[in-house]
C-alpha cells in the first residue's frame, strides 16, 4: 500500500502532524521580512523589487488555491504535501544562489508561492475537516492555525540567528534542510479524501458546490473580508521589521516583534477556534477586523520605542490568524466539508490577492515617499471595511444540509 494511499488516519495523527506541516511551513515562510535589507543590498534591488517578489509569492500562493485544493479533494492532502515540499526546497535553494531581482522573483516569488499552497492551510484543514466531527471542527482548525503561529515563533528568532552567523545564503540553505523533513509528515495528512465526517452529507459534484457557492452572498463577503486579512499579515509581516530599523530600533527588534506575533497567535487561533464551536463566527470575525484597525491606531499615536513595537507586536499577534480557523470553519459551516478545500481554496485566494498589495504596494509606496504612511492608513480603514462586511453573512447551511 502507498505511504500516500487510501487508509484514514485517527484525527489526532492528522491533527498533529497537520499543524507540524504548518509550523515548518508558515515559520520559514514568515522569516523572510528578515532578509530584505541584506538581501536588498546584496543584490543592489530597492525594497520595491524585494516586495514584489513576495507580493508575487503571495498572489501565486492564492492563485494556485482552487487548483490545489480541487487536487486535495480528489486525491488526498498526503500527495499534495509532499510534492510541494520539493518544490518549496527547490526555491529555497534557488533563492539562495539568486543575483538579481529577476532570480529572486523565480525563487521565493513563483516557486515558493506554488510550493506554499500545497503545504498550508487549504490542503491541511481540508484534510482535518474530513475526519473530526462538526461540533469539534473548530477546535481542530485553531490548533492547527496555531502551529502556523509556533513556527513564526520559533523558526524566525532561529533565521535571524542564521543570519547573523552565516549570512543569507547560507541561512536559506538550512532552512531549505528544514522544510525538507515535511516529506514525511506528509504520510500523516493522506488519506482517502472520499471517507470521513463529509458522508452524512448529500451527494454533490464539485461543478453544482462551485455553483452553490457562486450563487451565495456570503461567500463573497467571504471573500472580501479575507482580502483584508492578506493585506494586514502580508505588510506586517514583510515590512514592519524594515519600519522599526528605519526608525533607529534595529533588526534585533523586528526579529522579536515578528517572534512575538507569532507565540500570541498560538493563543489567539487556538481561542478563536474554540469561538468558532461556541459563537456565531460571523461576529467575531467582525471584531477581529475591527480590533486590528484599533491596535493600529493606538500604535501610531503611542511614542515609538522597543516597547511600543513589541505590545503592538503582541496585540496584532492575538488577531494574526484567528480568522482562519473562523473563514474556513464558516464556509464547512454553509456548504459542507466534501469539498471544503476546494471552496475555501477560492476564499484563500482572496486573501493572497490582498498580500499581494500588502506586500508590493507598502515597498512601492515607501520608494515614492520615504515612509510607509500609506500602508498604515490603508490597514486601518481596510479593517473597518472587514469588520462590516462580514456582519449581514447568512450563516445558515445552505438548503441542501438542512434536515428534511
Amino acid at each position: 500500500m502507498s505511504l500516500f494511499g487510501p487508509a484514514m488516519k485517527r484525527p489526532w495523527t492528522v491533527i498533529l502532524t497537520g499543524a507540524a506541516i504548518v509550523t515548518l511551513a508558515m515559520g520559514v515562510r514568515q522569516s523572510f521580512g528578515l532578509f530584505l535589507p541584506q538581501m536588498s543590498v546584496d543584490l543592489g534591488i530597492g525594497r520595491g523589487d524585494f516586495g514584489m517578489a513576495l507580493a508575487i509569492q503571495n498572489l501565486l500562493f492564492g492563485l494556485a488555491q482552487p487548483l490545489v485544493g480541487a487536487l486535495g479533494d480528489r486525491y488526498g492532502a498526503g500527495r499534495v504535501v509532499a510534492g510541494g515540499t520539493l518544490l518549496y526546497v527547490v526555491g529555497m535553494l534557488a533563492a539562495a544562489w539568486a543575483d538579481s531581482a529577476l532570480g529572486l522573483t523565480l525563487s521565493f516569488g513563483i516557486l515558493i508561492g506554488m510550493a506554499l499552497s500545497a503545504t498550508t492551510f487549504v490542503t491541511v484543514l481540508g484534510a482535518v475537516g474530513r475526519v473530526v466531527p462538526a461540533e469539534k471542527r473548530g477546535m481542530a482548525f485553531g490548533l492547527v492555525t496555531a502551529g502556523g503561529s509556533l513556527g513564526q515563533f520559533l523558526v524566525v528568532p532561529a533565521a535571524q540567528m542564521l543570519l547573523g552567523d552565516l549570512g543569507y545564503r547560507l541561512a536559506l540553505v538550512v532552512l531549505a534542510g528544514l522544510i525538507a523533513t515535511m516529506i514525511v509528515l506528509a504520510i500523516g495528512v493522506a488519506g482517502r479524501p472520499g471517507a470521513g465526517s463529509q458522508q452524512a452529507e448529500p451527494a454533490q459534484t464539485m461543478r453544482a458546490a462551485l455553483a452553490e457557492a457562486a450563487g451565495h452572498r456570503g461567500y463573497w463577503l467571504l471573500n472580501a473580508g479575507f482580502f483584508v486579512c492578506g493585506f494586514h499579515i502580508a505588510f506586517i509581516a514583510t515590512h514592519f521589521p524594515a519600519y522599526l530599523s528605519d526608525r533607529g530600533l534595529g533588526l534585533e527588534v523586528g526579529a522579536s516583534a515578528l517572534a512575538l506575533v507569532g507565540l500570541f497567535n498560538i493563543f489567539g487561533s487556538y481561542l478563536a477556534g474554540l469561538s468558532a464551536d461556541r459563537l456565531r463566527k460571523k461576529y467575531v470575525l467582525s471584531a477581529i477586523y475591527a480590533a486590528r484597525s484599533v491596535v493600529i491606531i493606538l500604535f501610531l499615536l503611542a511614542p515609538l520605542s522597543a516597547a511600543s513595537a513589541l505590545v503592538f507586536a503582541a496585540a496584532m499577534g492575538f488577531l494574526w490568524l484567528g480568522t482562519v480557523p473562523l473563514t474556513s470553519g464558516l464556509v464547512g459551516q454553509i456548504f459542507g466539508v466534501r469539498y471544503l478545500s476546494t471552496l475555501y481554496g477560492i476564499v484563500f485566494l482572496s486573501h493572497q490577492v490582498g498580500s499581494f498589495f500588502g506586500a508590493w504596494a507598502a515597498g512601492y509606496a515607501y520608494d515614492l515617499s520615504g515612509n510607509y504612511d500609506f500602508a498604515w492608513a490603508a490597514s486601518i480603514a481596510l479593517g473597518l471595511f472587514a469588520a462590516i462586511v462580514h456582519l449581514p453573512i447568512a450563516d445558515r447551511p445552505v438548503a441542501r444540509l438542512r434536515p428534511a
